[in-house]
């Protein structure tokens, strides 16, 4: 895997994208409310199916979990540090979810359902894929001429940034290694699409899934699992972009239908010590087989299809067995409500844009270079040592100017009236009527 890129002056390491989330009818699982409850539509996570009536009972705990899994997402892409792939696995945590609220949205025709998932994800790629496409351009790659992607066939796979049914084409070199920055910016900024093809891929398959796992639910719960020790160990390998694909669809399958459990109530009447119980063995042998196939960056489970599969599988059915119920955030974290509010409401957003806006932030703070208070080596060596503080605190600022530029994107997507910092419902004035 590539490593990230690297400013003009001073060592700023970047990871790379991530390979740089029926038992009886009417089952309530944890995290389930009645269905008299309601909330403001402010709150409808940013993959909630257009179109819909907020569903009942939103459950602010599994909104904290997307929000804490882009944060992790962010700081790992920032890093590189490998153990936060062990600490937090937000891409399984991230699929698991979205599973969930599929699995609620298809009480609905499923055709629809799935139109709307579609509909909702595709516009805020167009945004990011022309932009992206534009710096490409602009940088000088020619598809056509690329040795990976040349011809008619590289041509063709342009098609993939407008319906991502495979991975979009990108440059692995382009522009100077010594400028501003590393010549593999174009693998940093495009190689986190493939989240988007696997979330699209879980979307079209998601109604014969759910139907396979009401009829043989542990079955359909365990197969990813089995494909992962297939395909992810090298037993049986997939060449191209067509074995990665099958790759990701084994690797957070299980965390997708483990969704499908959570909401139909499966997975609450496991009795939680046997659940537990069974995740910490099959965690441990995540971080078991984890040690034996360590990959160019250590414990690194994106690396290491198999652990990454078990561990995130374990990890999800913990937090799922023990979620509560929040309609609202309790005590001190419900000063960040906000926050949740606004990063479930743009997590498309975010997720696309993040890395490339990790970048943006190398010639940002390069040029505090050329100023002459620089020319002194004890305050140039003091901004060497810094850099990474300095990237970490210019990132998030960043994020926010790009969800105010383009976040209301995917409110379009969603057939809701735009809004530049989607943060919660207006409160009225206390003492004026309308």
């Amino acid at each position: 895997m590539s490593r990230g890129h690297v400013p003009a002056r001073g060592p700023v390491p970047v990871a790379p994208a991530a390979s740089a989330v029926p038992g009886q009818p009417g089952g309530r699982a944890p995290g389930d409310r009645a269905p008299g409850d309601r909330v403001p539509s402010s709150h409808v996570p940013s993959d909630h199916v257009p179109g819909d009536r907020v569903p009942s009972g939103r459950d602010r705990y599994l909104d904290l979990l997307r929000s804490l899994a882009l944060v992790r997402v962010v700081v790992y892409h920032l890093f590189g540090w490998a153990w936060l792939t062990i600490l937090f696995p937000s891409m399984g945590v991230m699929f698991a979810l979205a599973g969930s609220l599929m699995a609620r949205s298809l009480k609905r025709p499923a055709r629809d359902v799935v139109k709307g998932r579609v509909r909702r994800l595709l516009p805020p790629m167009w945004v990011f894929g022309a932009a992206a496409l534009l710096l490409l351009f602009a940088g000088g790659w020619n598809v056509s001429d690329d040795p990976d992607h040349g011809g008619t066939w590289g041509l063709l796979s342009l098609v993939n940034y407008v319906f991502p049914v495979g991975a979009p084409p990108f440059p692995w070199h382009l522009g100077d290694a010594k400028g501003l920055l590393e010549d593999t910016w174009a693998v940093q900024a495009v190689g986190p699409l493939w989240y988007i093809r696997a979330y699209l891929w879980f979307v079209i398959a998601s109604p014969l899934l759910l139907r396979a796992f009401r009829k043989l639910p542990w079955a359909t719960l365990l197969a990813p699992l089995a494909l992962t020790a297939v395909v992810g160990t090298g037993v049986v390998t997939i060449p191209g972009e067509t074995g990665n694909a099958a790759s990701d669809f084994a690797v957070y399958g299980s965390c997708w239908v483990l969704g499908f459990a959570h909401q139909e109530g499966v997975l609450a009447q496991v009795p939680r010590y046997l659940a537990v119980s069974a995740s910490v063995l099959v965690m441990a042998f995540g971080l078991w087989w984890a040690s034996g196939h360590l990959g160019p960056d250590g414990w690194d489970l994106n690396d290491i299809p198999l652990a990454q599969a078990t561990w995130s599988f374990g990890f999800v059915v913990i937090l799922l067995q023990y979620a509560p119920s929040w309609r609202e955030l309790p005590g001190r974290l419900a000063k960040w409500d906000w926050l949740v509010t606004l990063s479930n409401n743009r997590a498309v957003t975010i997720y696309l844009w993040h890395n490339l806006l990790i970048m943006a932030t190398v010639p940002i703070i390069d040029m505090a270079y050329d100023l002459p208070l620089l020319e002194d080596e004890r305050w140039s060596a003091a901004l060497d040592s810094t850099y990474m503080l300095w990237m970490t605190v210019l990132v998030w600022p960043l994020i926010g100017l790009m969800v105010v530029a383009v976040g209301w994107v995917e409110d379009l997507a969603a057939r809701r009236k735009p809004r530049l910092w989607p943060t919660g419902p207006k409160r009225r004035p206390r003492g004026r009527r309308r």
